[in-house]
This record gives C-alpha cells, sequence and structure tokens, in this order.
C-alpha cells in the first residue's frame, strides 16, 4: 500500500508552558514576560469556575494593570463558537485566556482562532487533553461530533493544586481519555497499512508514551500526589502536542473514541468523554489482540468505569454503540468498514466484563 504524503505539513505547537502548584499568583508576570504588549484580556469561562477561580484571577489581573473582560460559555455548539466568536470580534481584546474545563478551552480557542489572537490555556481539570491540542470539538445537530483543526494555545498555565481540588472523578476521566492512546495508535498503524493513511512514527509515539506514563504512576494518581497529578496533566499536554505534530486527532483518537462518541449518541444520560473512552479501550484492546486486561486493571487502580454500570448507562445502550461506531466518522480502525453485527458486540461486552 502505497503512503500518502502531505505536501506540505505546517506544525504549530506551545511556546510557553508552566505548570507549578498554588502558582495563580504568577500569572500576571505570566503574561507580561511573554506577551509584554497586552492591555485587554478576554477571559472565557463558565459561572461555576468563575466563582472558584476566575474571578479571583479577574480581580488580580485588573489589580496588575489589565483590562479584563469576561465571556461567560454556556455550551460548545457551532452556535455557541459563533457566538463567542462574533463577542470577541466586538471586544477587540489583545488576547484570550480561558480558565475551566474541555467547553470554554474549545469555545476560547475557536474565538482565538478566528479572530487571529494569542491564546492561553487555564485547564481547572484533568478530565480531556484538550488542554494543548489544535483540536476544537463540538456536535452537530444529530449530536455527531465534528473536530476542527485550529491552532493550539500559545501558552498553558497549570496551577496543580487548583486540578488537585477539582472533583476526583475528572481525574480518573482524564485518565481514561490518556489510555485510550494504547488502541488509537493501533487503529492509526492499521490505517497506514491498510488504507495508505499517513501519520507519523513521531506523533503516534508521544500519544503512546502518555499513555505508558500514566499506567505507570497509577498509584500516585490514584491518591491524588503532587507527583501523580503532574504526570497526568503533562501526559494530556503532551497528547495535544501529538495532534499538532500529526496535523490531526489521529494519534489520539481511534475506534475507543468511536465508541464514546456513538454512547453520546444514543444513551440517554451519557457519562463523562474520558470515561466512556475508558471502556471503549478495553473493548479495542480485545479486538487488537492486546493484553486488554491490564487496562482494566488499570482503570480499577486510578478508579475509572469499568462496565455499563459504573458508568451508570444501561447494557443495551453499550451494544448499539458498539453497532454504529464504525459509522460515527470516516476514520478507518479495527472495527473495520462494516462495523459489528449485534451478536458480535454483545460478546465482545460479554467477554471483556463490559456487560453482565
Amino acid at each position: 500500500m502505497e503512503i500518502r504524503y502531505k505536501v506540505r505539513h505546517e506544525i504549530t505547537l506551545p511556546s510557553k508552558i508552566l505548570i507549578g502548584r498554588n502558582i495563580v499568583p504568577e500569572l500576571p508576570g505570566f503574561i507580561k514576560q511573554y506577551f509584554p504588549k497586552v492591555k485587554t484580556i478576554l477571559l472565557f469561562t463558565d459561572r461555576t469556575v468563575y466563582g472558584i477561580v476566575a474571578g479571583r484571577v479577574s480581580e488580580m489581573l485588573e489589580d496588575d494593570g489589565f483590562n479584563v473582560q469576561v465571556y461567560y460559555v454556556r455550551g460548545s455548539s457551532i452556535y455557541d463558537m459563533e457566538h463567542a466568536k462574533n463577542e470577541t470580534g466586538s471586544i477587540k481584546p489583545d488576547i484570550i485566556l480561558a480558565i475551566g474545563g474541555g467547553k470554554v478551552i474549545d469555545v476560547a480557542k475557536y474565538s482565538a482562532y478566528h479572530s487571529n489572537l494569542g491564546f492561553i490555556s487555564m485547564p481547572t481539570t484533568a478530565s480531556h487533553d484538550g488542554i494543548a491540542s489544535p483540536i476544537v470539538a463540538l456536535k452537530d445537530e444529530e449530536r455527531n461530533p465534528i473536530s476542527l483543526f485550529t491552532r493550539p494555545p500559545q501558552a498553558i498555565f497549570v496551577d496543580t493544586e487548583i486540578i488537585r481540588n477539582a472533583p476526583y472523578r475528572l481525574i480518573a476521566s482524564g485518565c481514561g481519555d490518556v489510555i485510550g492512546k494504547i488502541t488509537a495508535v493501533r487503529d492509526a498503524i492499521l490505517a497506514r497499512k491498510i488504507k495508505g493513511e499517513y501519520v507519523g512514527d513521531y506523533a503516534l509515539n508521544l500519544a503512546l508514551m502518555a499513555a505508558k506514563m500514566v499506567m505507570k504512576n497509577a498509584e500516585l494518581i490514584a491518591a491524588k500526589n503532587e507527583e501523580g497529578i503532574r504526570v497526568l496533566m503533562e501526559a494530556l499536554i503532551s497528547c495535544g502536542v501529538a495532534m499538532a505534530i500529526a496535523g490531526s486527532s489521529r494519534p489520539c483518537s481511534g475506534s475507543e473514541h468511536l465508541f464514546s462518541h456513538a454512547l453520546d449518541k444514543v444513551a440517554p444520560k451519557p457519562a463523562l468523554h474520558g470515561e466512556q473512552v475508558g471502556v471503549g479501550t478495553i473493548m479495542m484492546a480485545y479486538l487488537h489482540g492486546l493484553k486488554w486486561w491490564k487496562i482494566k486493571e488499570f482503570l480499577k487502580k486510578v478508579r475509572a468505569p469499568t462496565n455499563a454500570k459504573e458508568l451508570g448507562i444501561p447494557e443495551e445502550y453499550i451494544i448499539e454503540a458498539l453497532t454504529i461506531a464504525h459509522k460515527i466518522r470516516k476514520r478507518y480502525t479495527i472495527l473495520g468498514e462494516t462495523g459489528l453485527t449485534r451478536e458480535a458486540a454483545e460478546n465482545l461486552a460479554r467477554v471483556t466484563g463490559v456487560i453482565e
């Protein structure tokens, strides 16, 4: 199979990353040092995070001489994205700062890209790998996933104490998202062999290393140890960098993500993205002939869901999601082009213990 190389491949990466404990007071100086011409900052957040940390940050920045305008993110639909972009155009800030979770960071990332502005990502949870990625994730009217390739943040500012104080479930979800890189990388290699799709080995190995490092430090992460939290955050950031290098989400999103997106579509009350990805990884590892039980053991160590009951999703939706996952997007994976029959899906979920 002839590999289809890109004629032109441009890579944009974050230029500065700062990770530390109780470093929020350093943010004004951080901005002045690396963005010396900035005067007006558009702060993207939500009302919950504003009450916890973003409000304090806003006052701190104002006291240091910055003009801070606040934009509250409500959702991450294309309507929300466009509304935020238009508001950004009206305010005309010098830079965008996002403080929050995945939706906040995605909407801010979209606005910064389309307004050609610098962007600082300040995550408040460890639940996702969008912290440093160039990918914006949203859903269309039929709840199908759409991935838009933009630019990664210019700078990333992580206070590990904020991450540690967030609900532990979000940390476990981040572990599920990272462990999914094991099957995502295998799917990318399979697509290269069968379809001639090119994804560079460097990006694939960077994503795979992130998963291995998180598995190695499972106990520290589960204990919310400072070192464990740093390993998880560095892994999530590395995954974002891997996507930037690849020019797509390929190194970090494969059949396990298709399963999660399918669950979002069919389940009345989906679980967290990373929780679903973790369970999907167990099953897709089985299909790849990998040691799926090792992935299951890891997820148990970090207290992440490993079955339908722990996800809080009825078993019939697990089976339905498995049968439609291959249709979610045009991406070749271990699920092939025809997907799984209902019988095969049920057998897969049962043999891996995802359903009883």
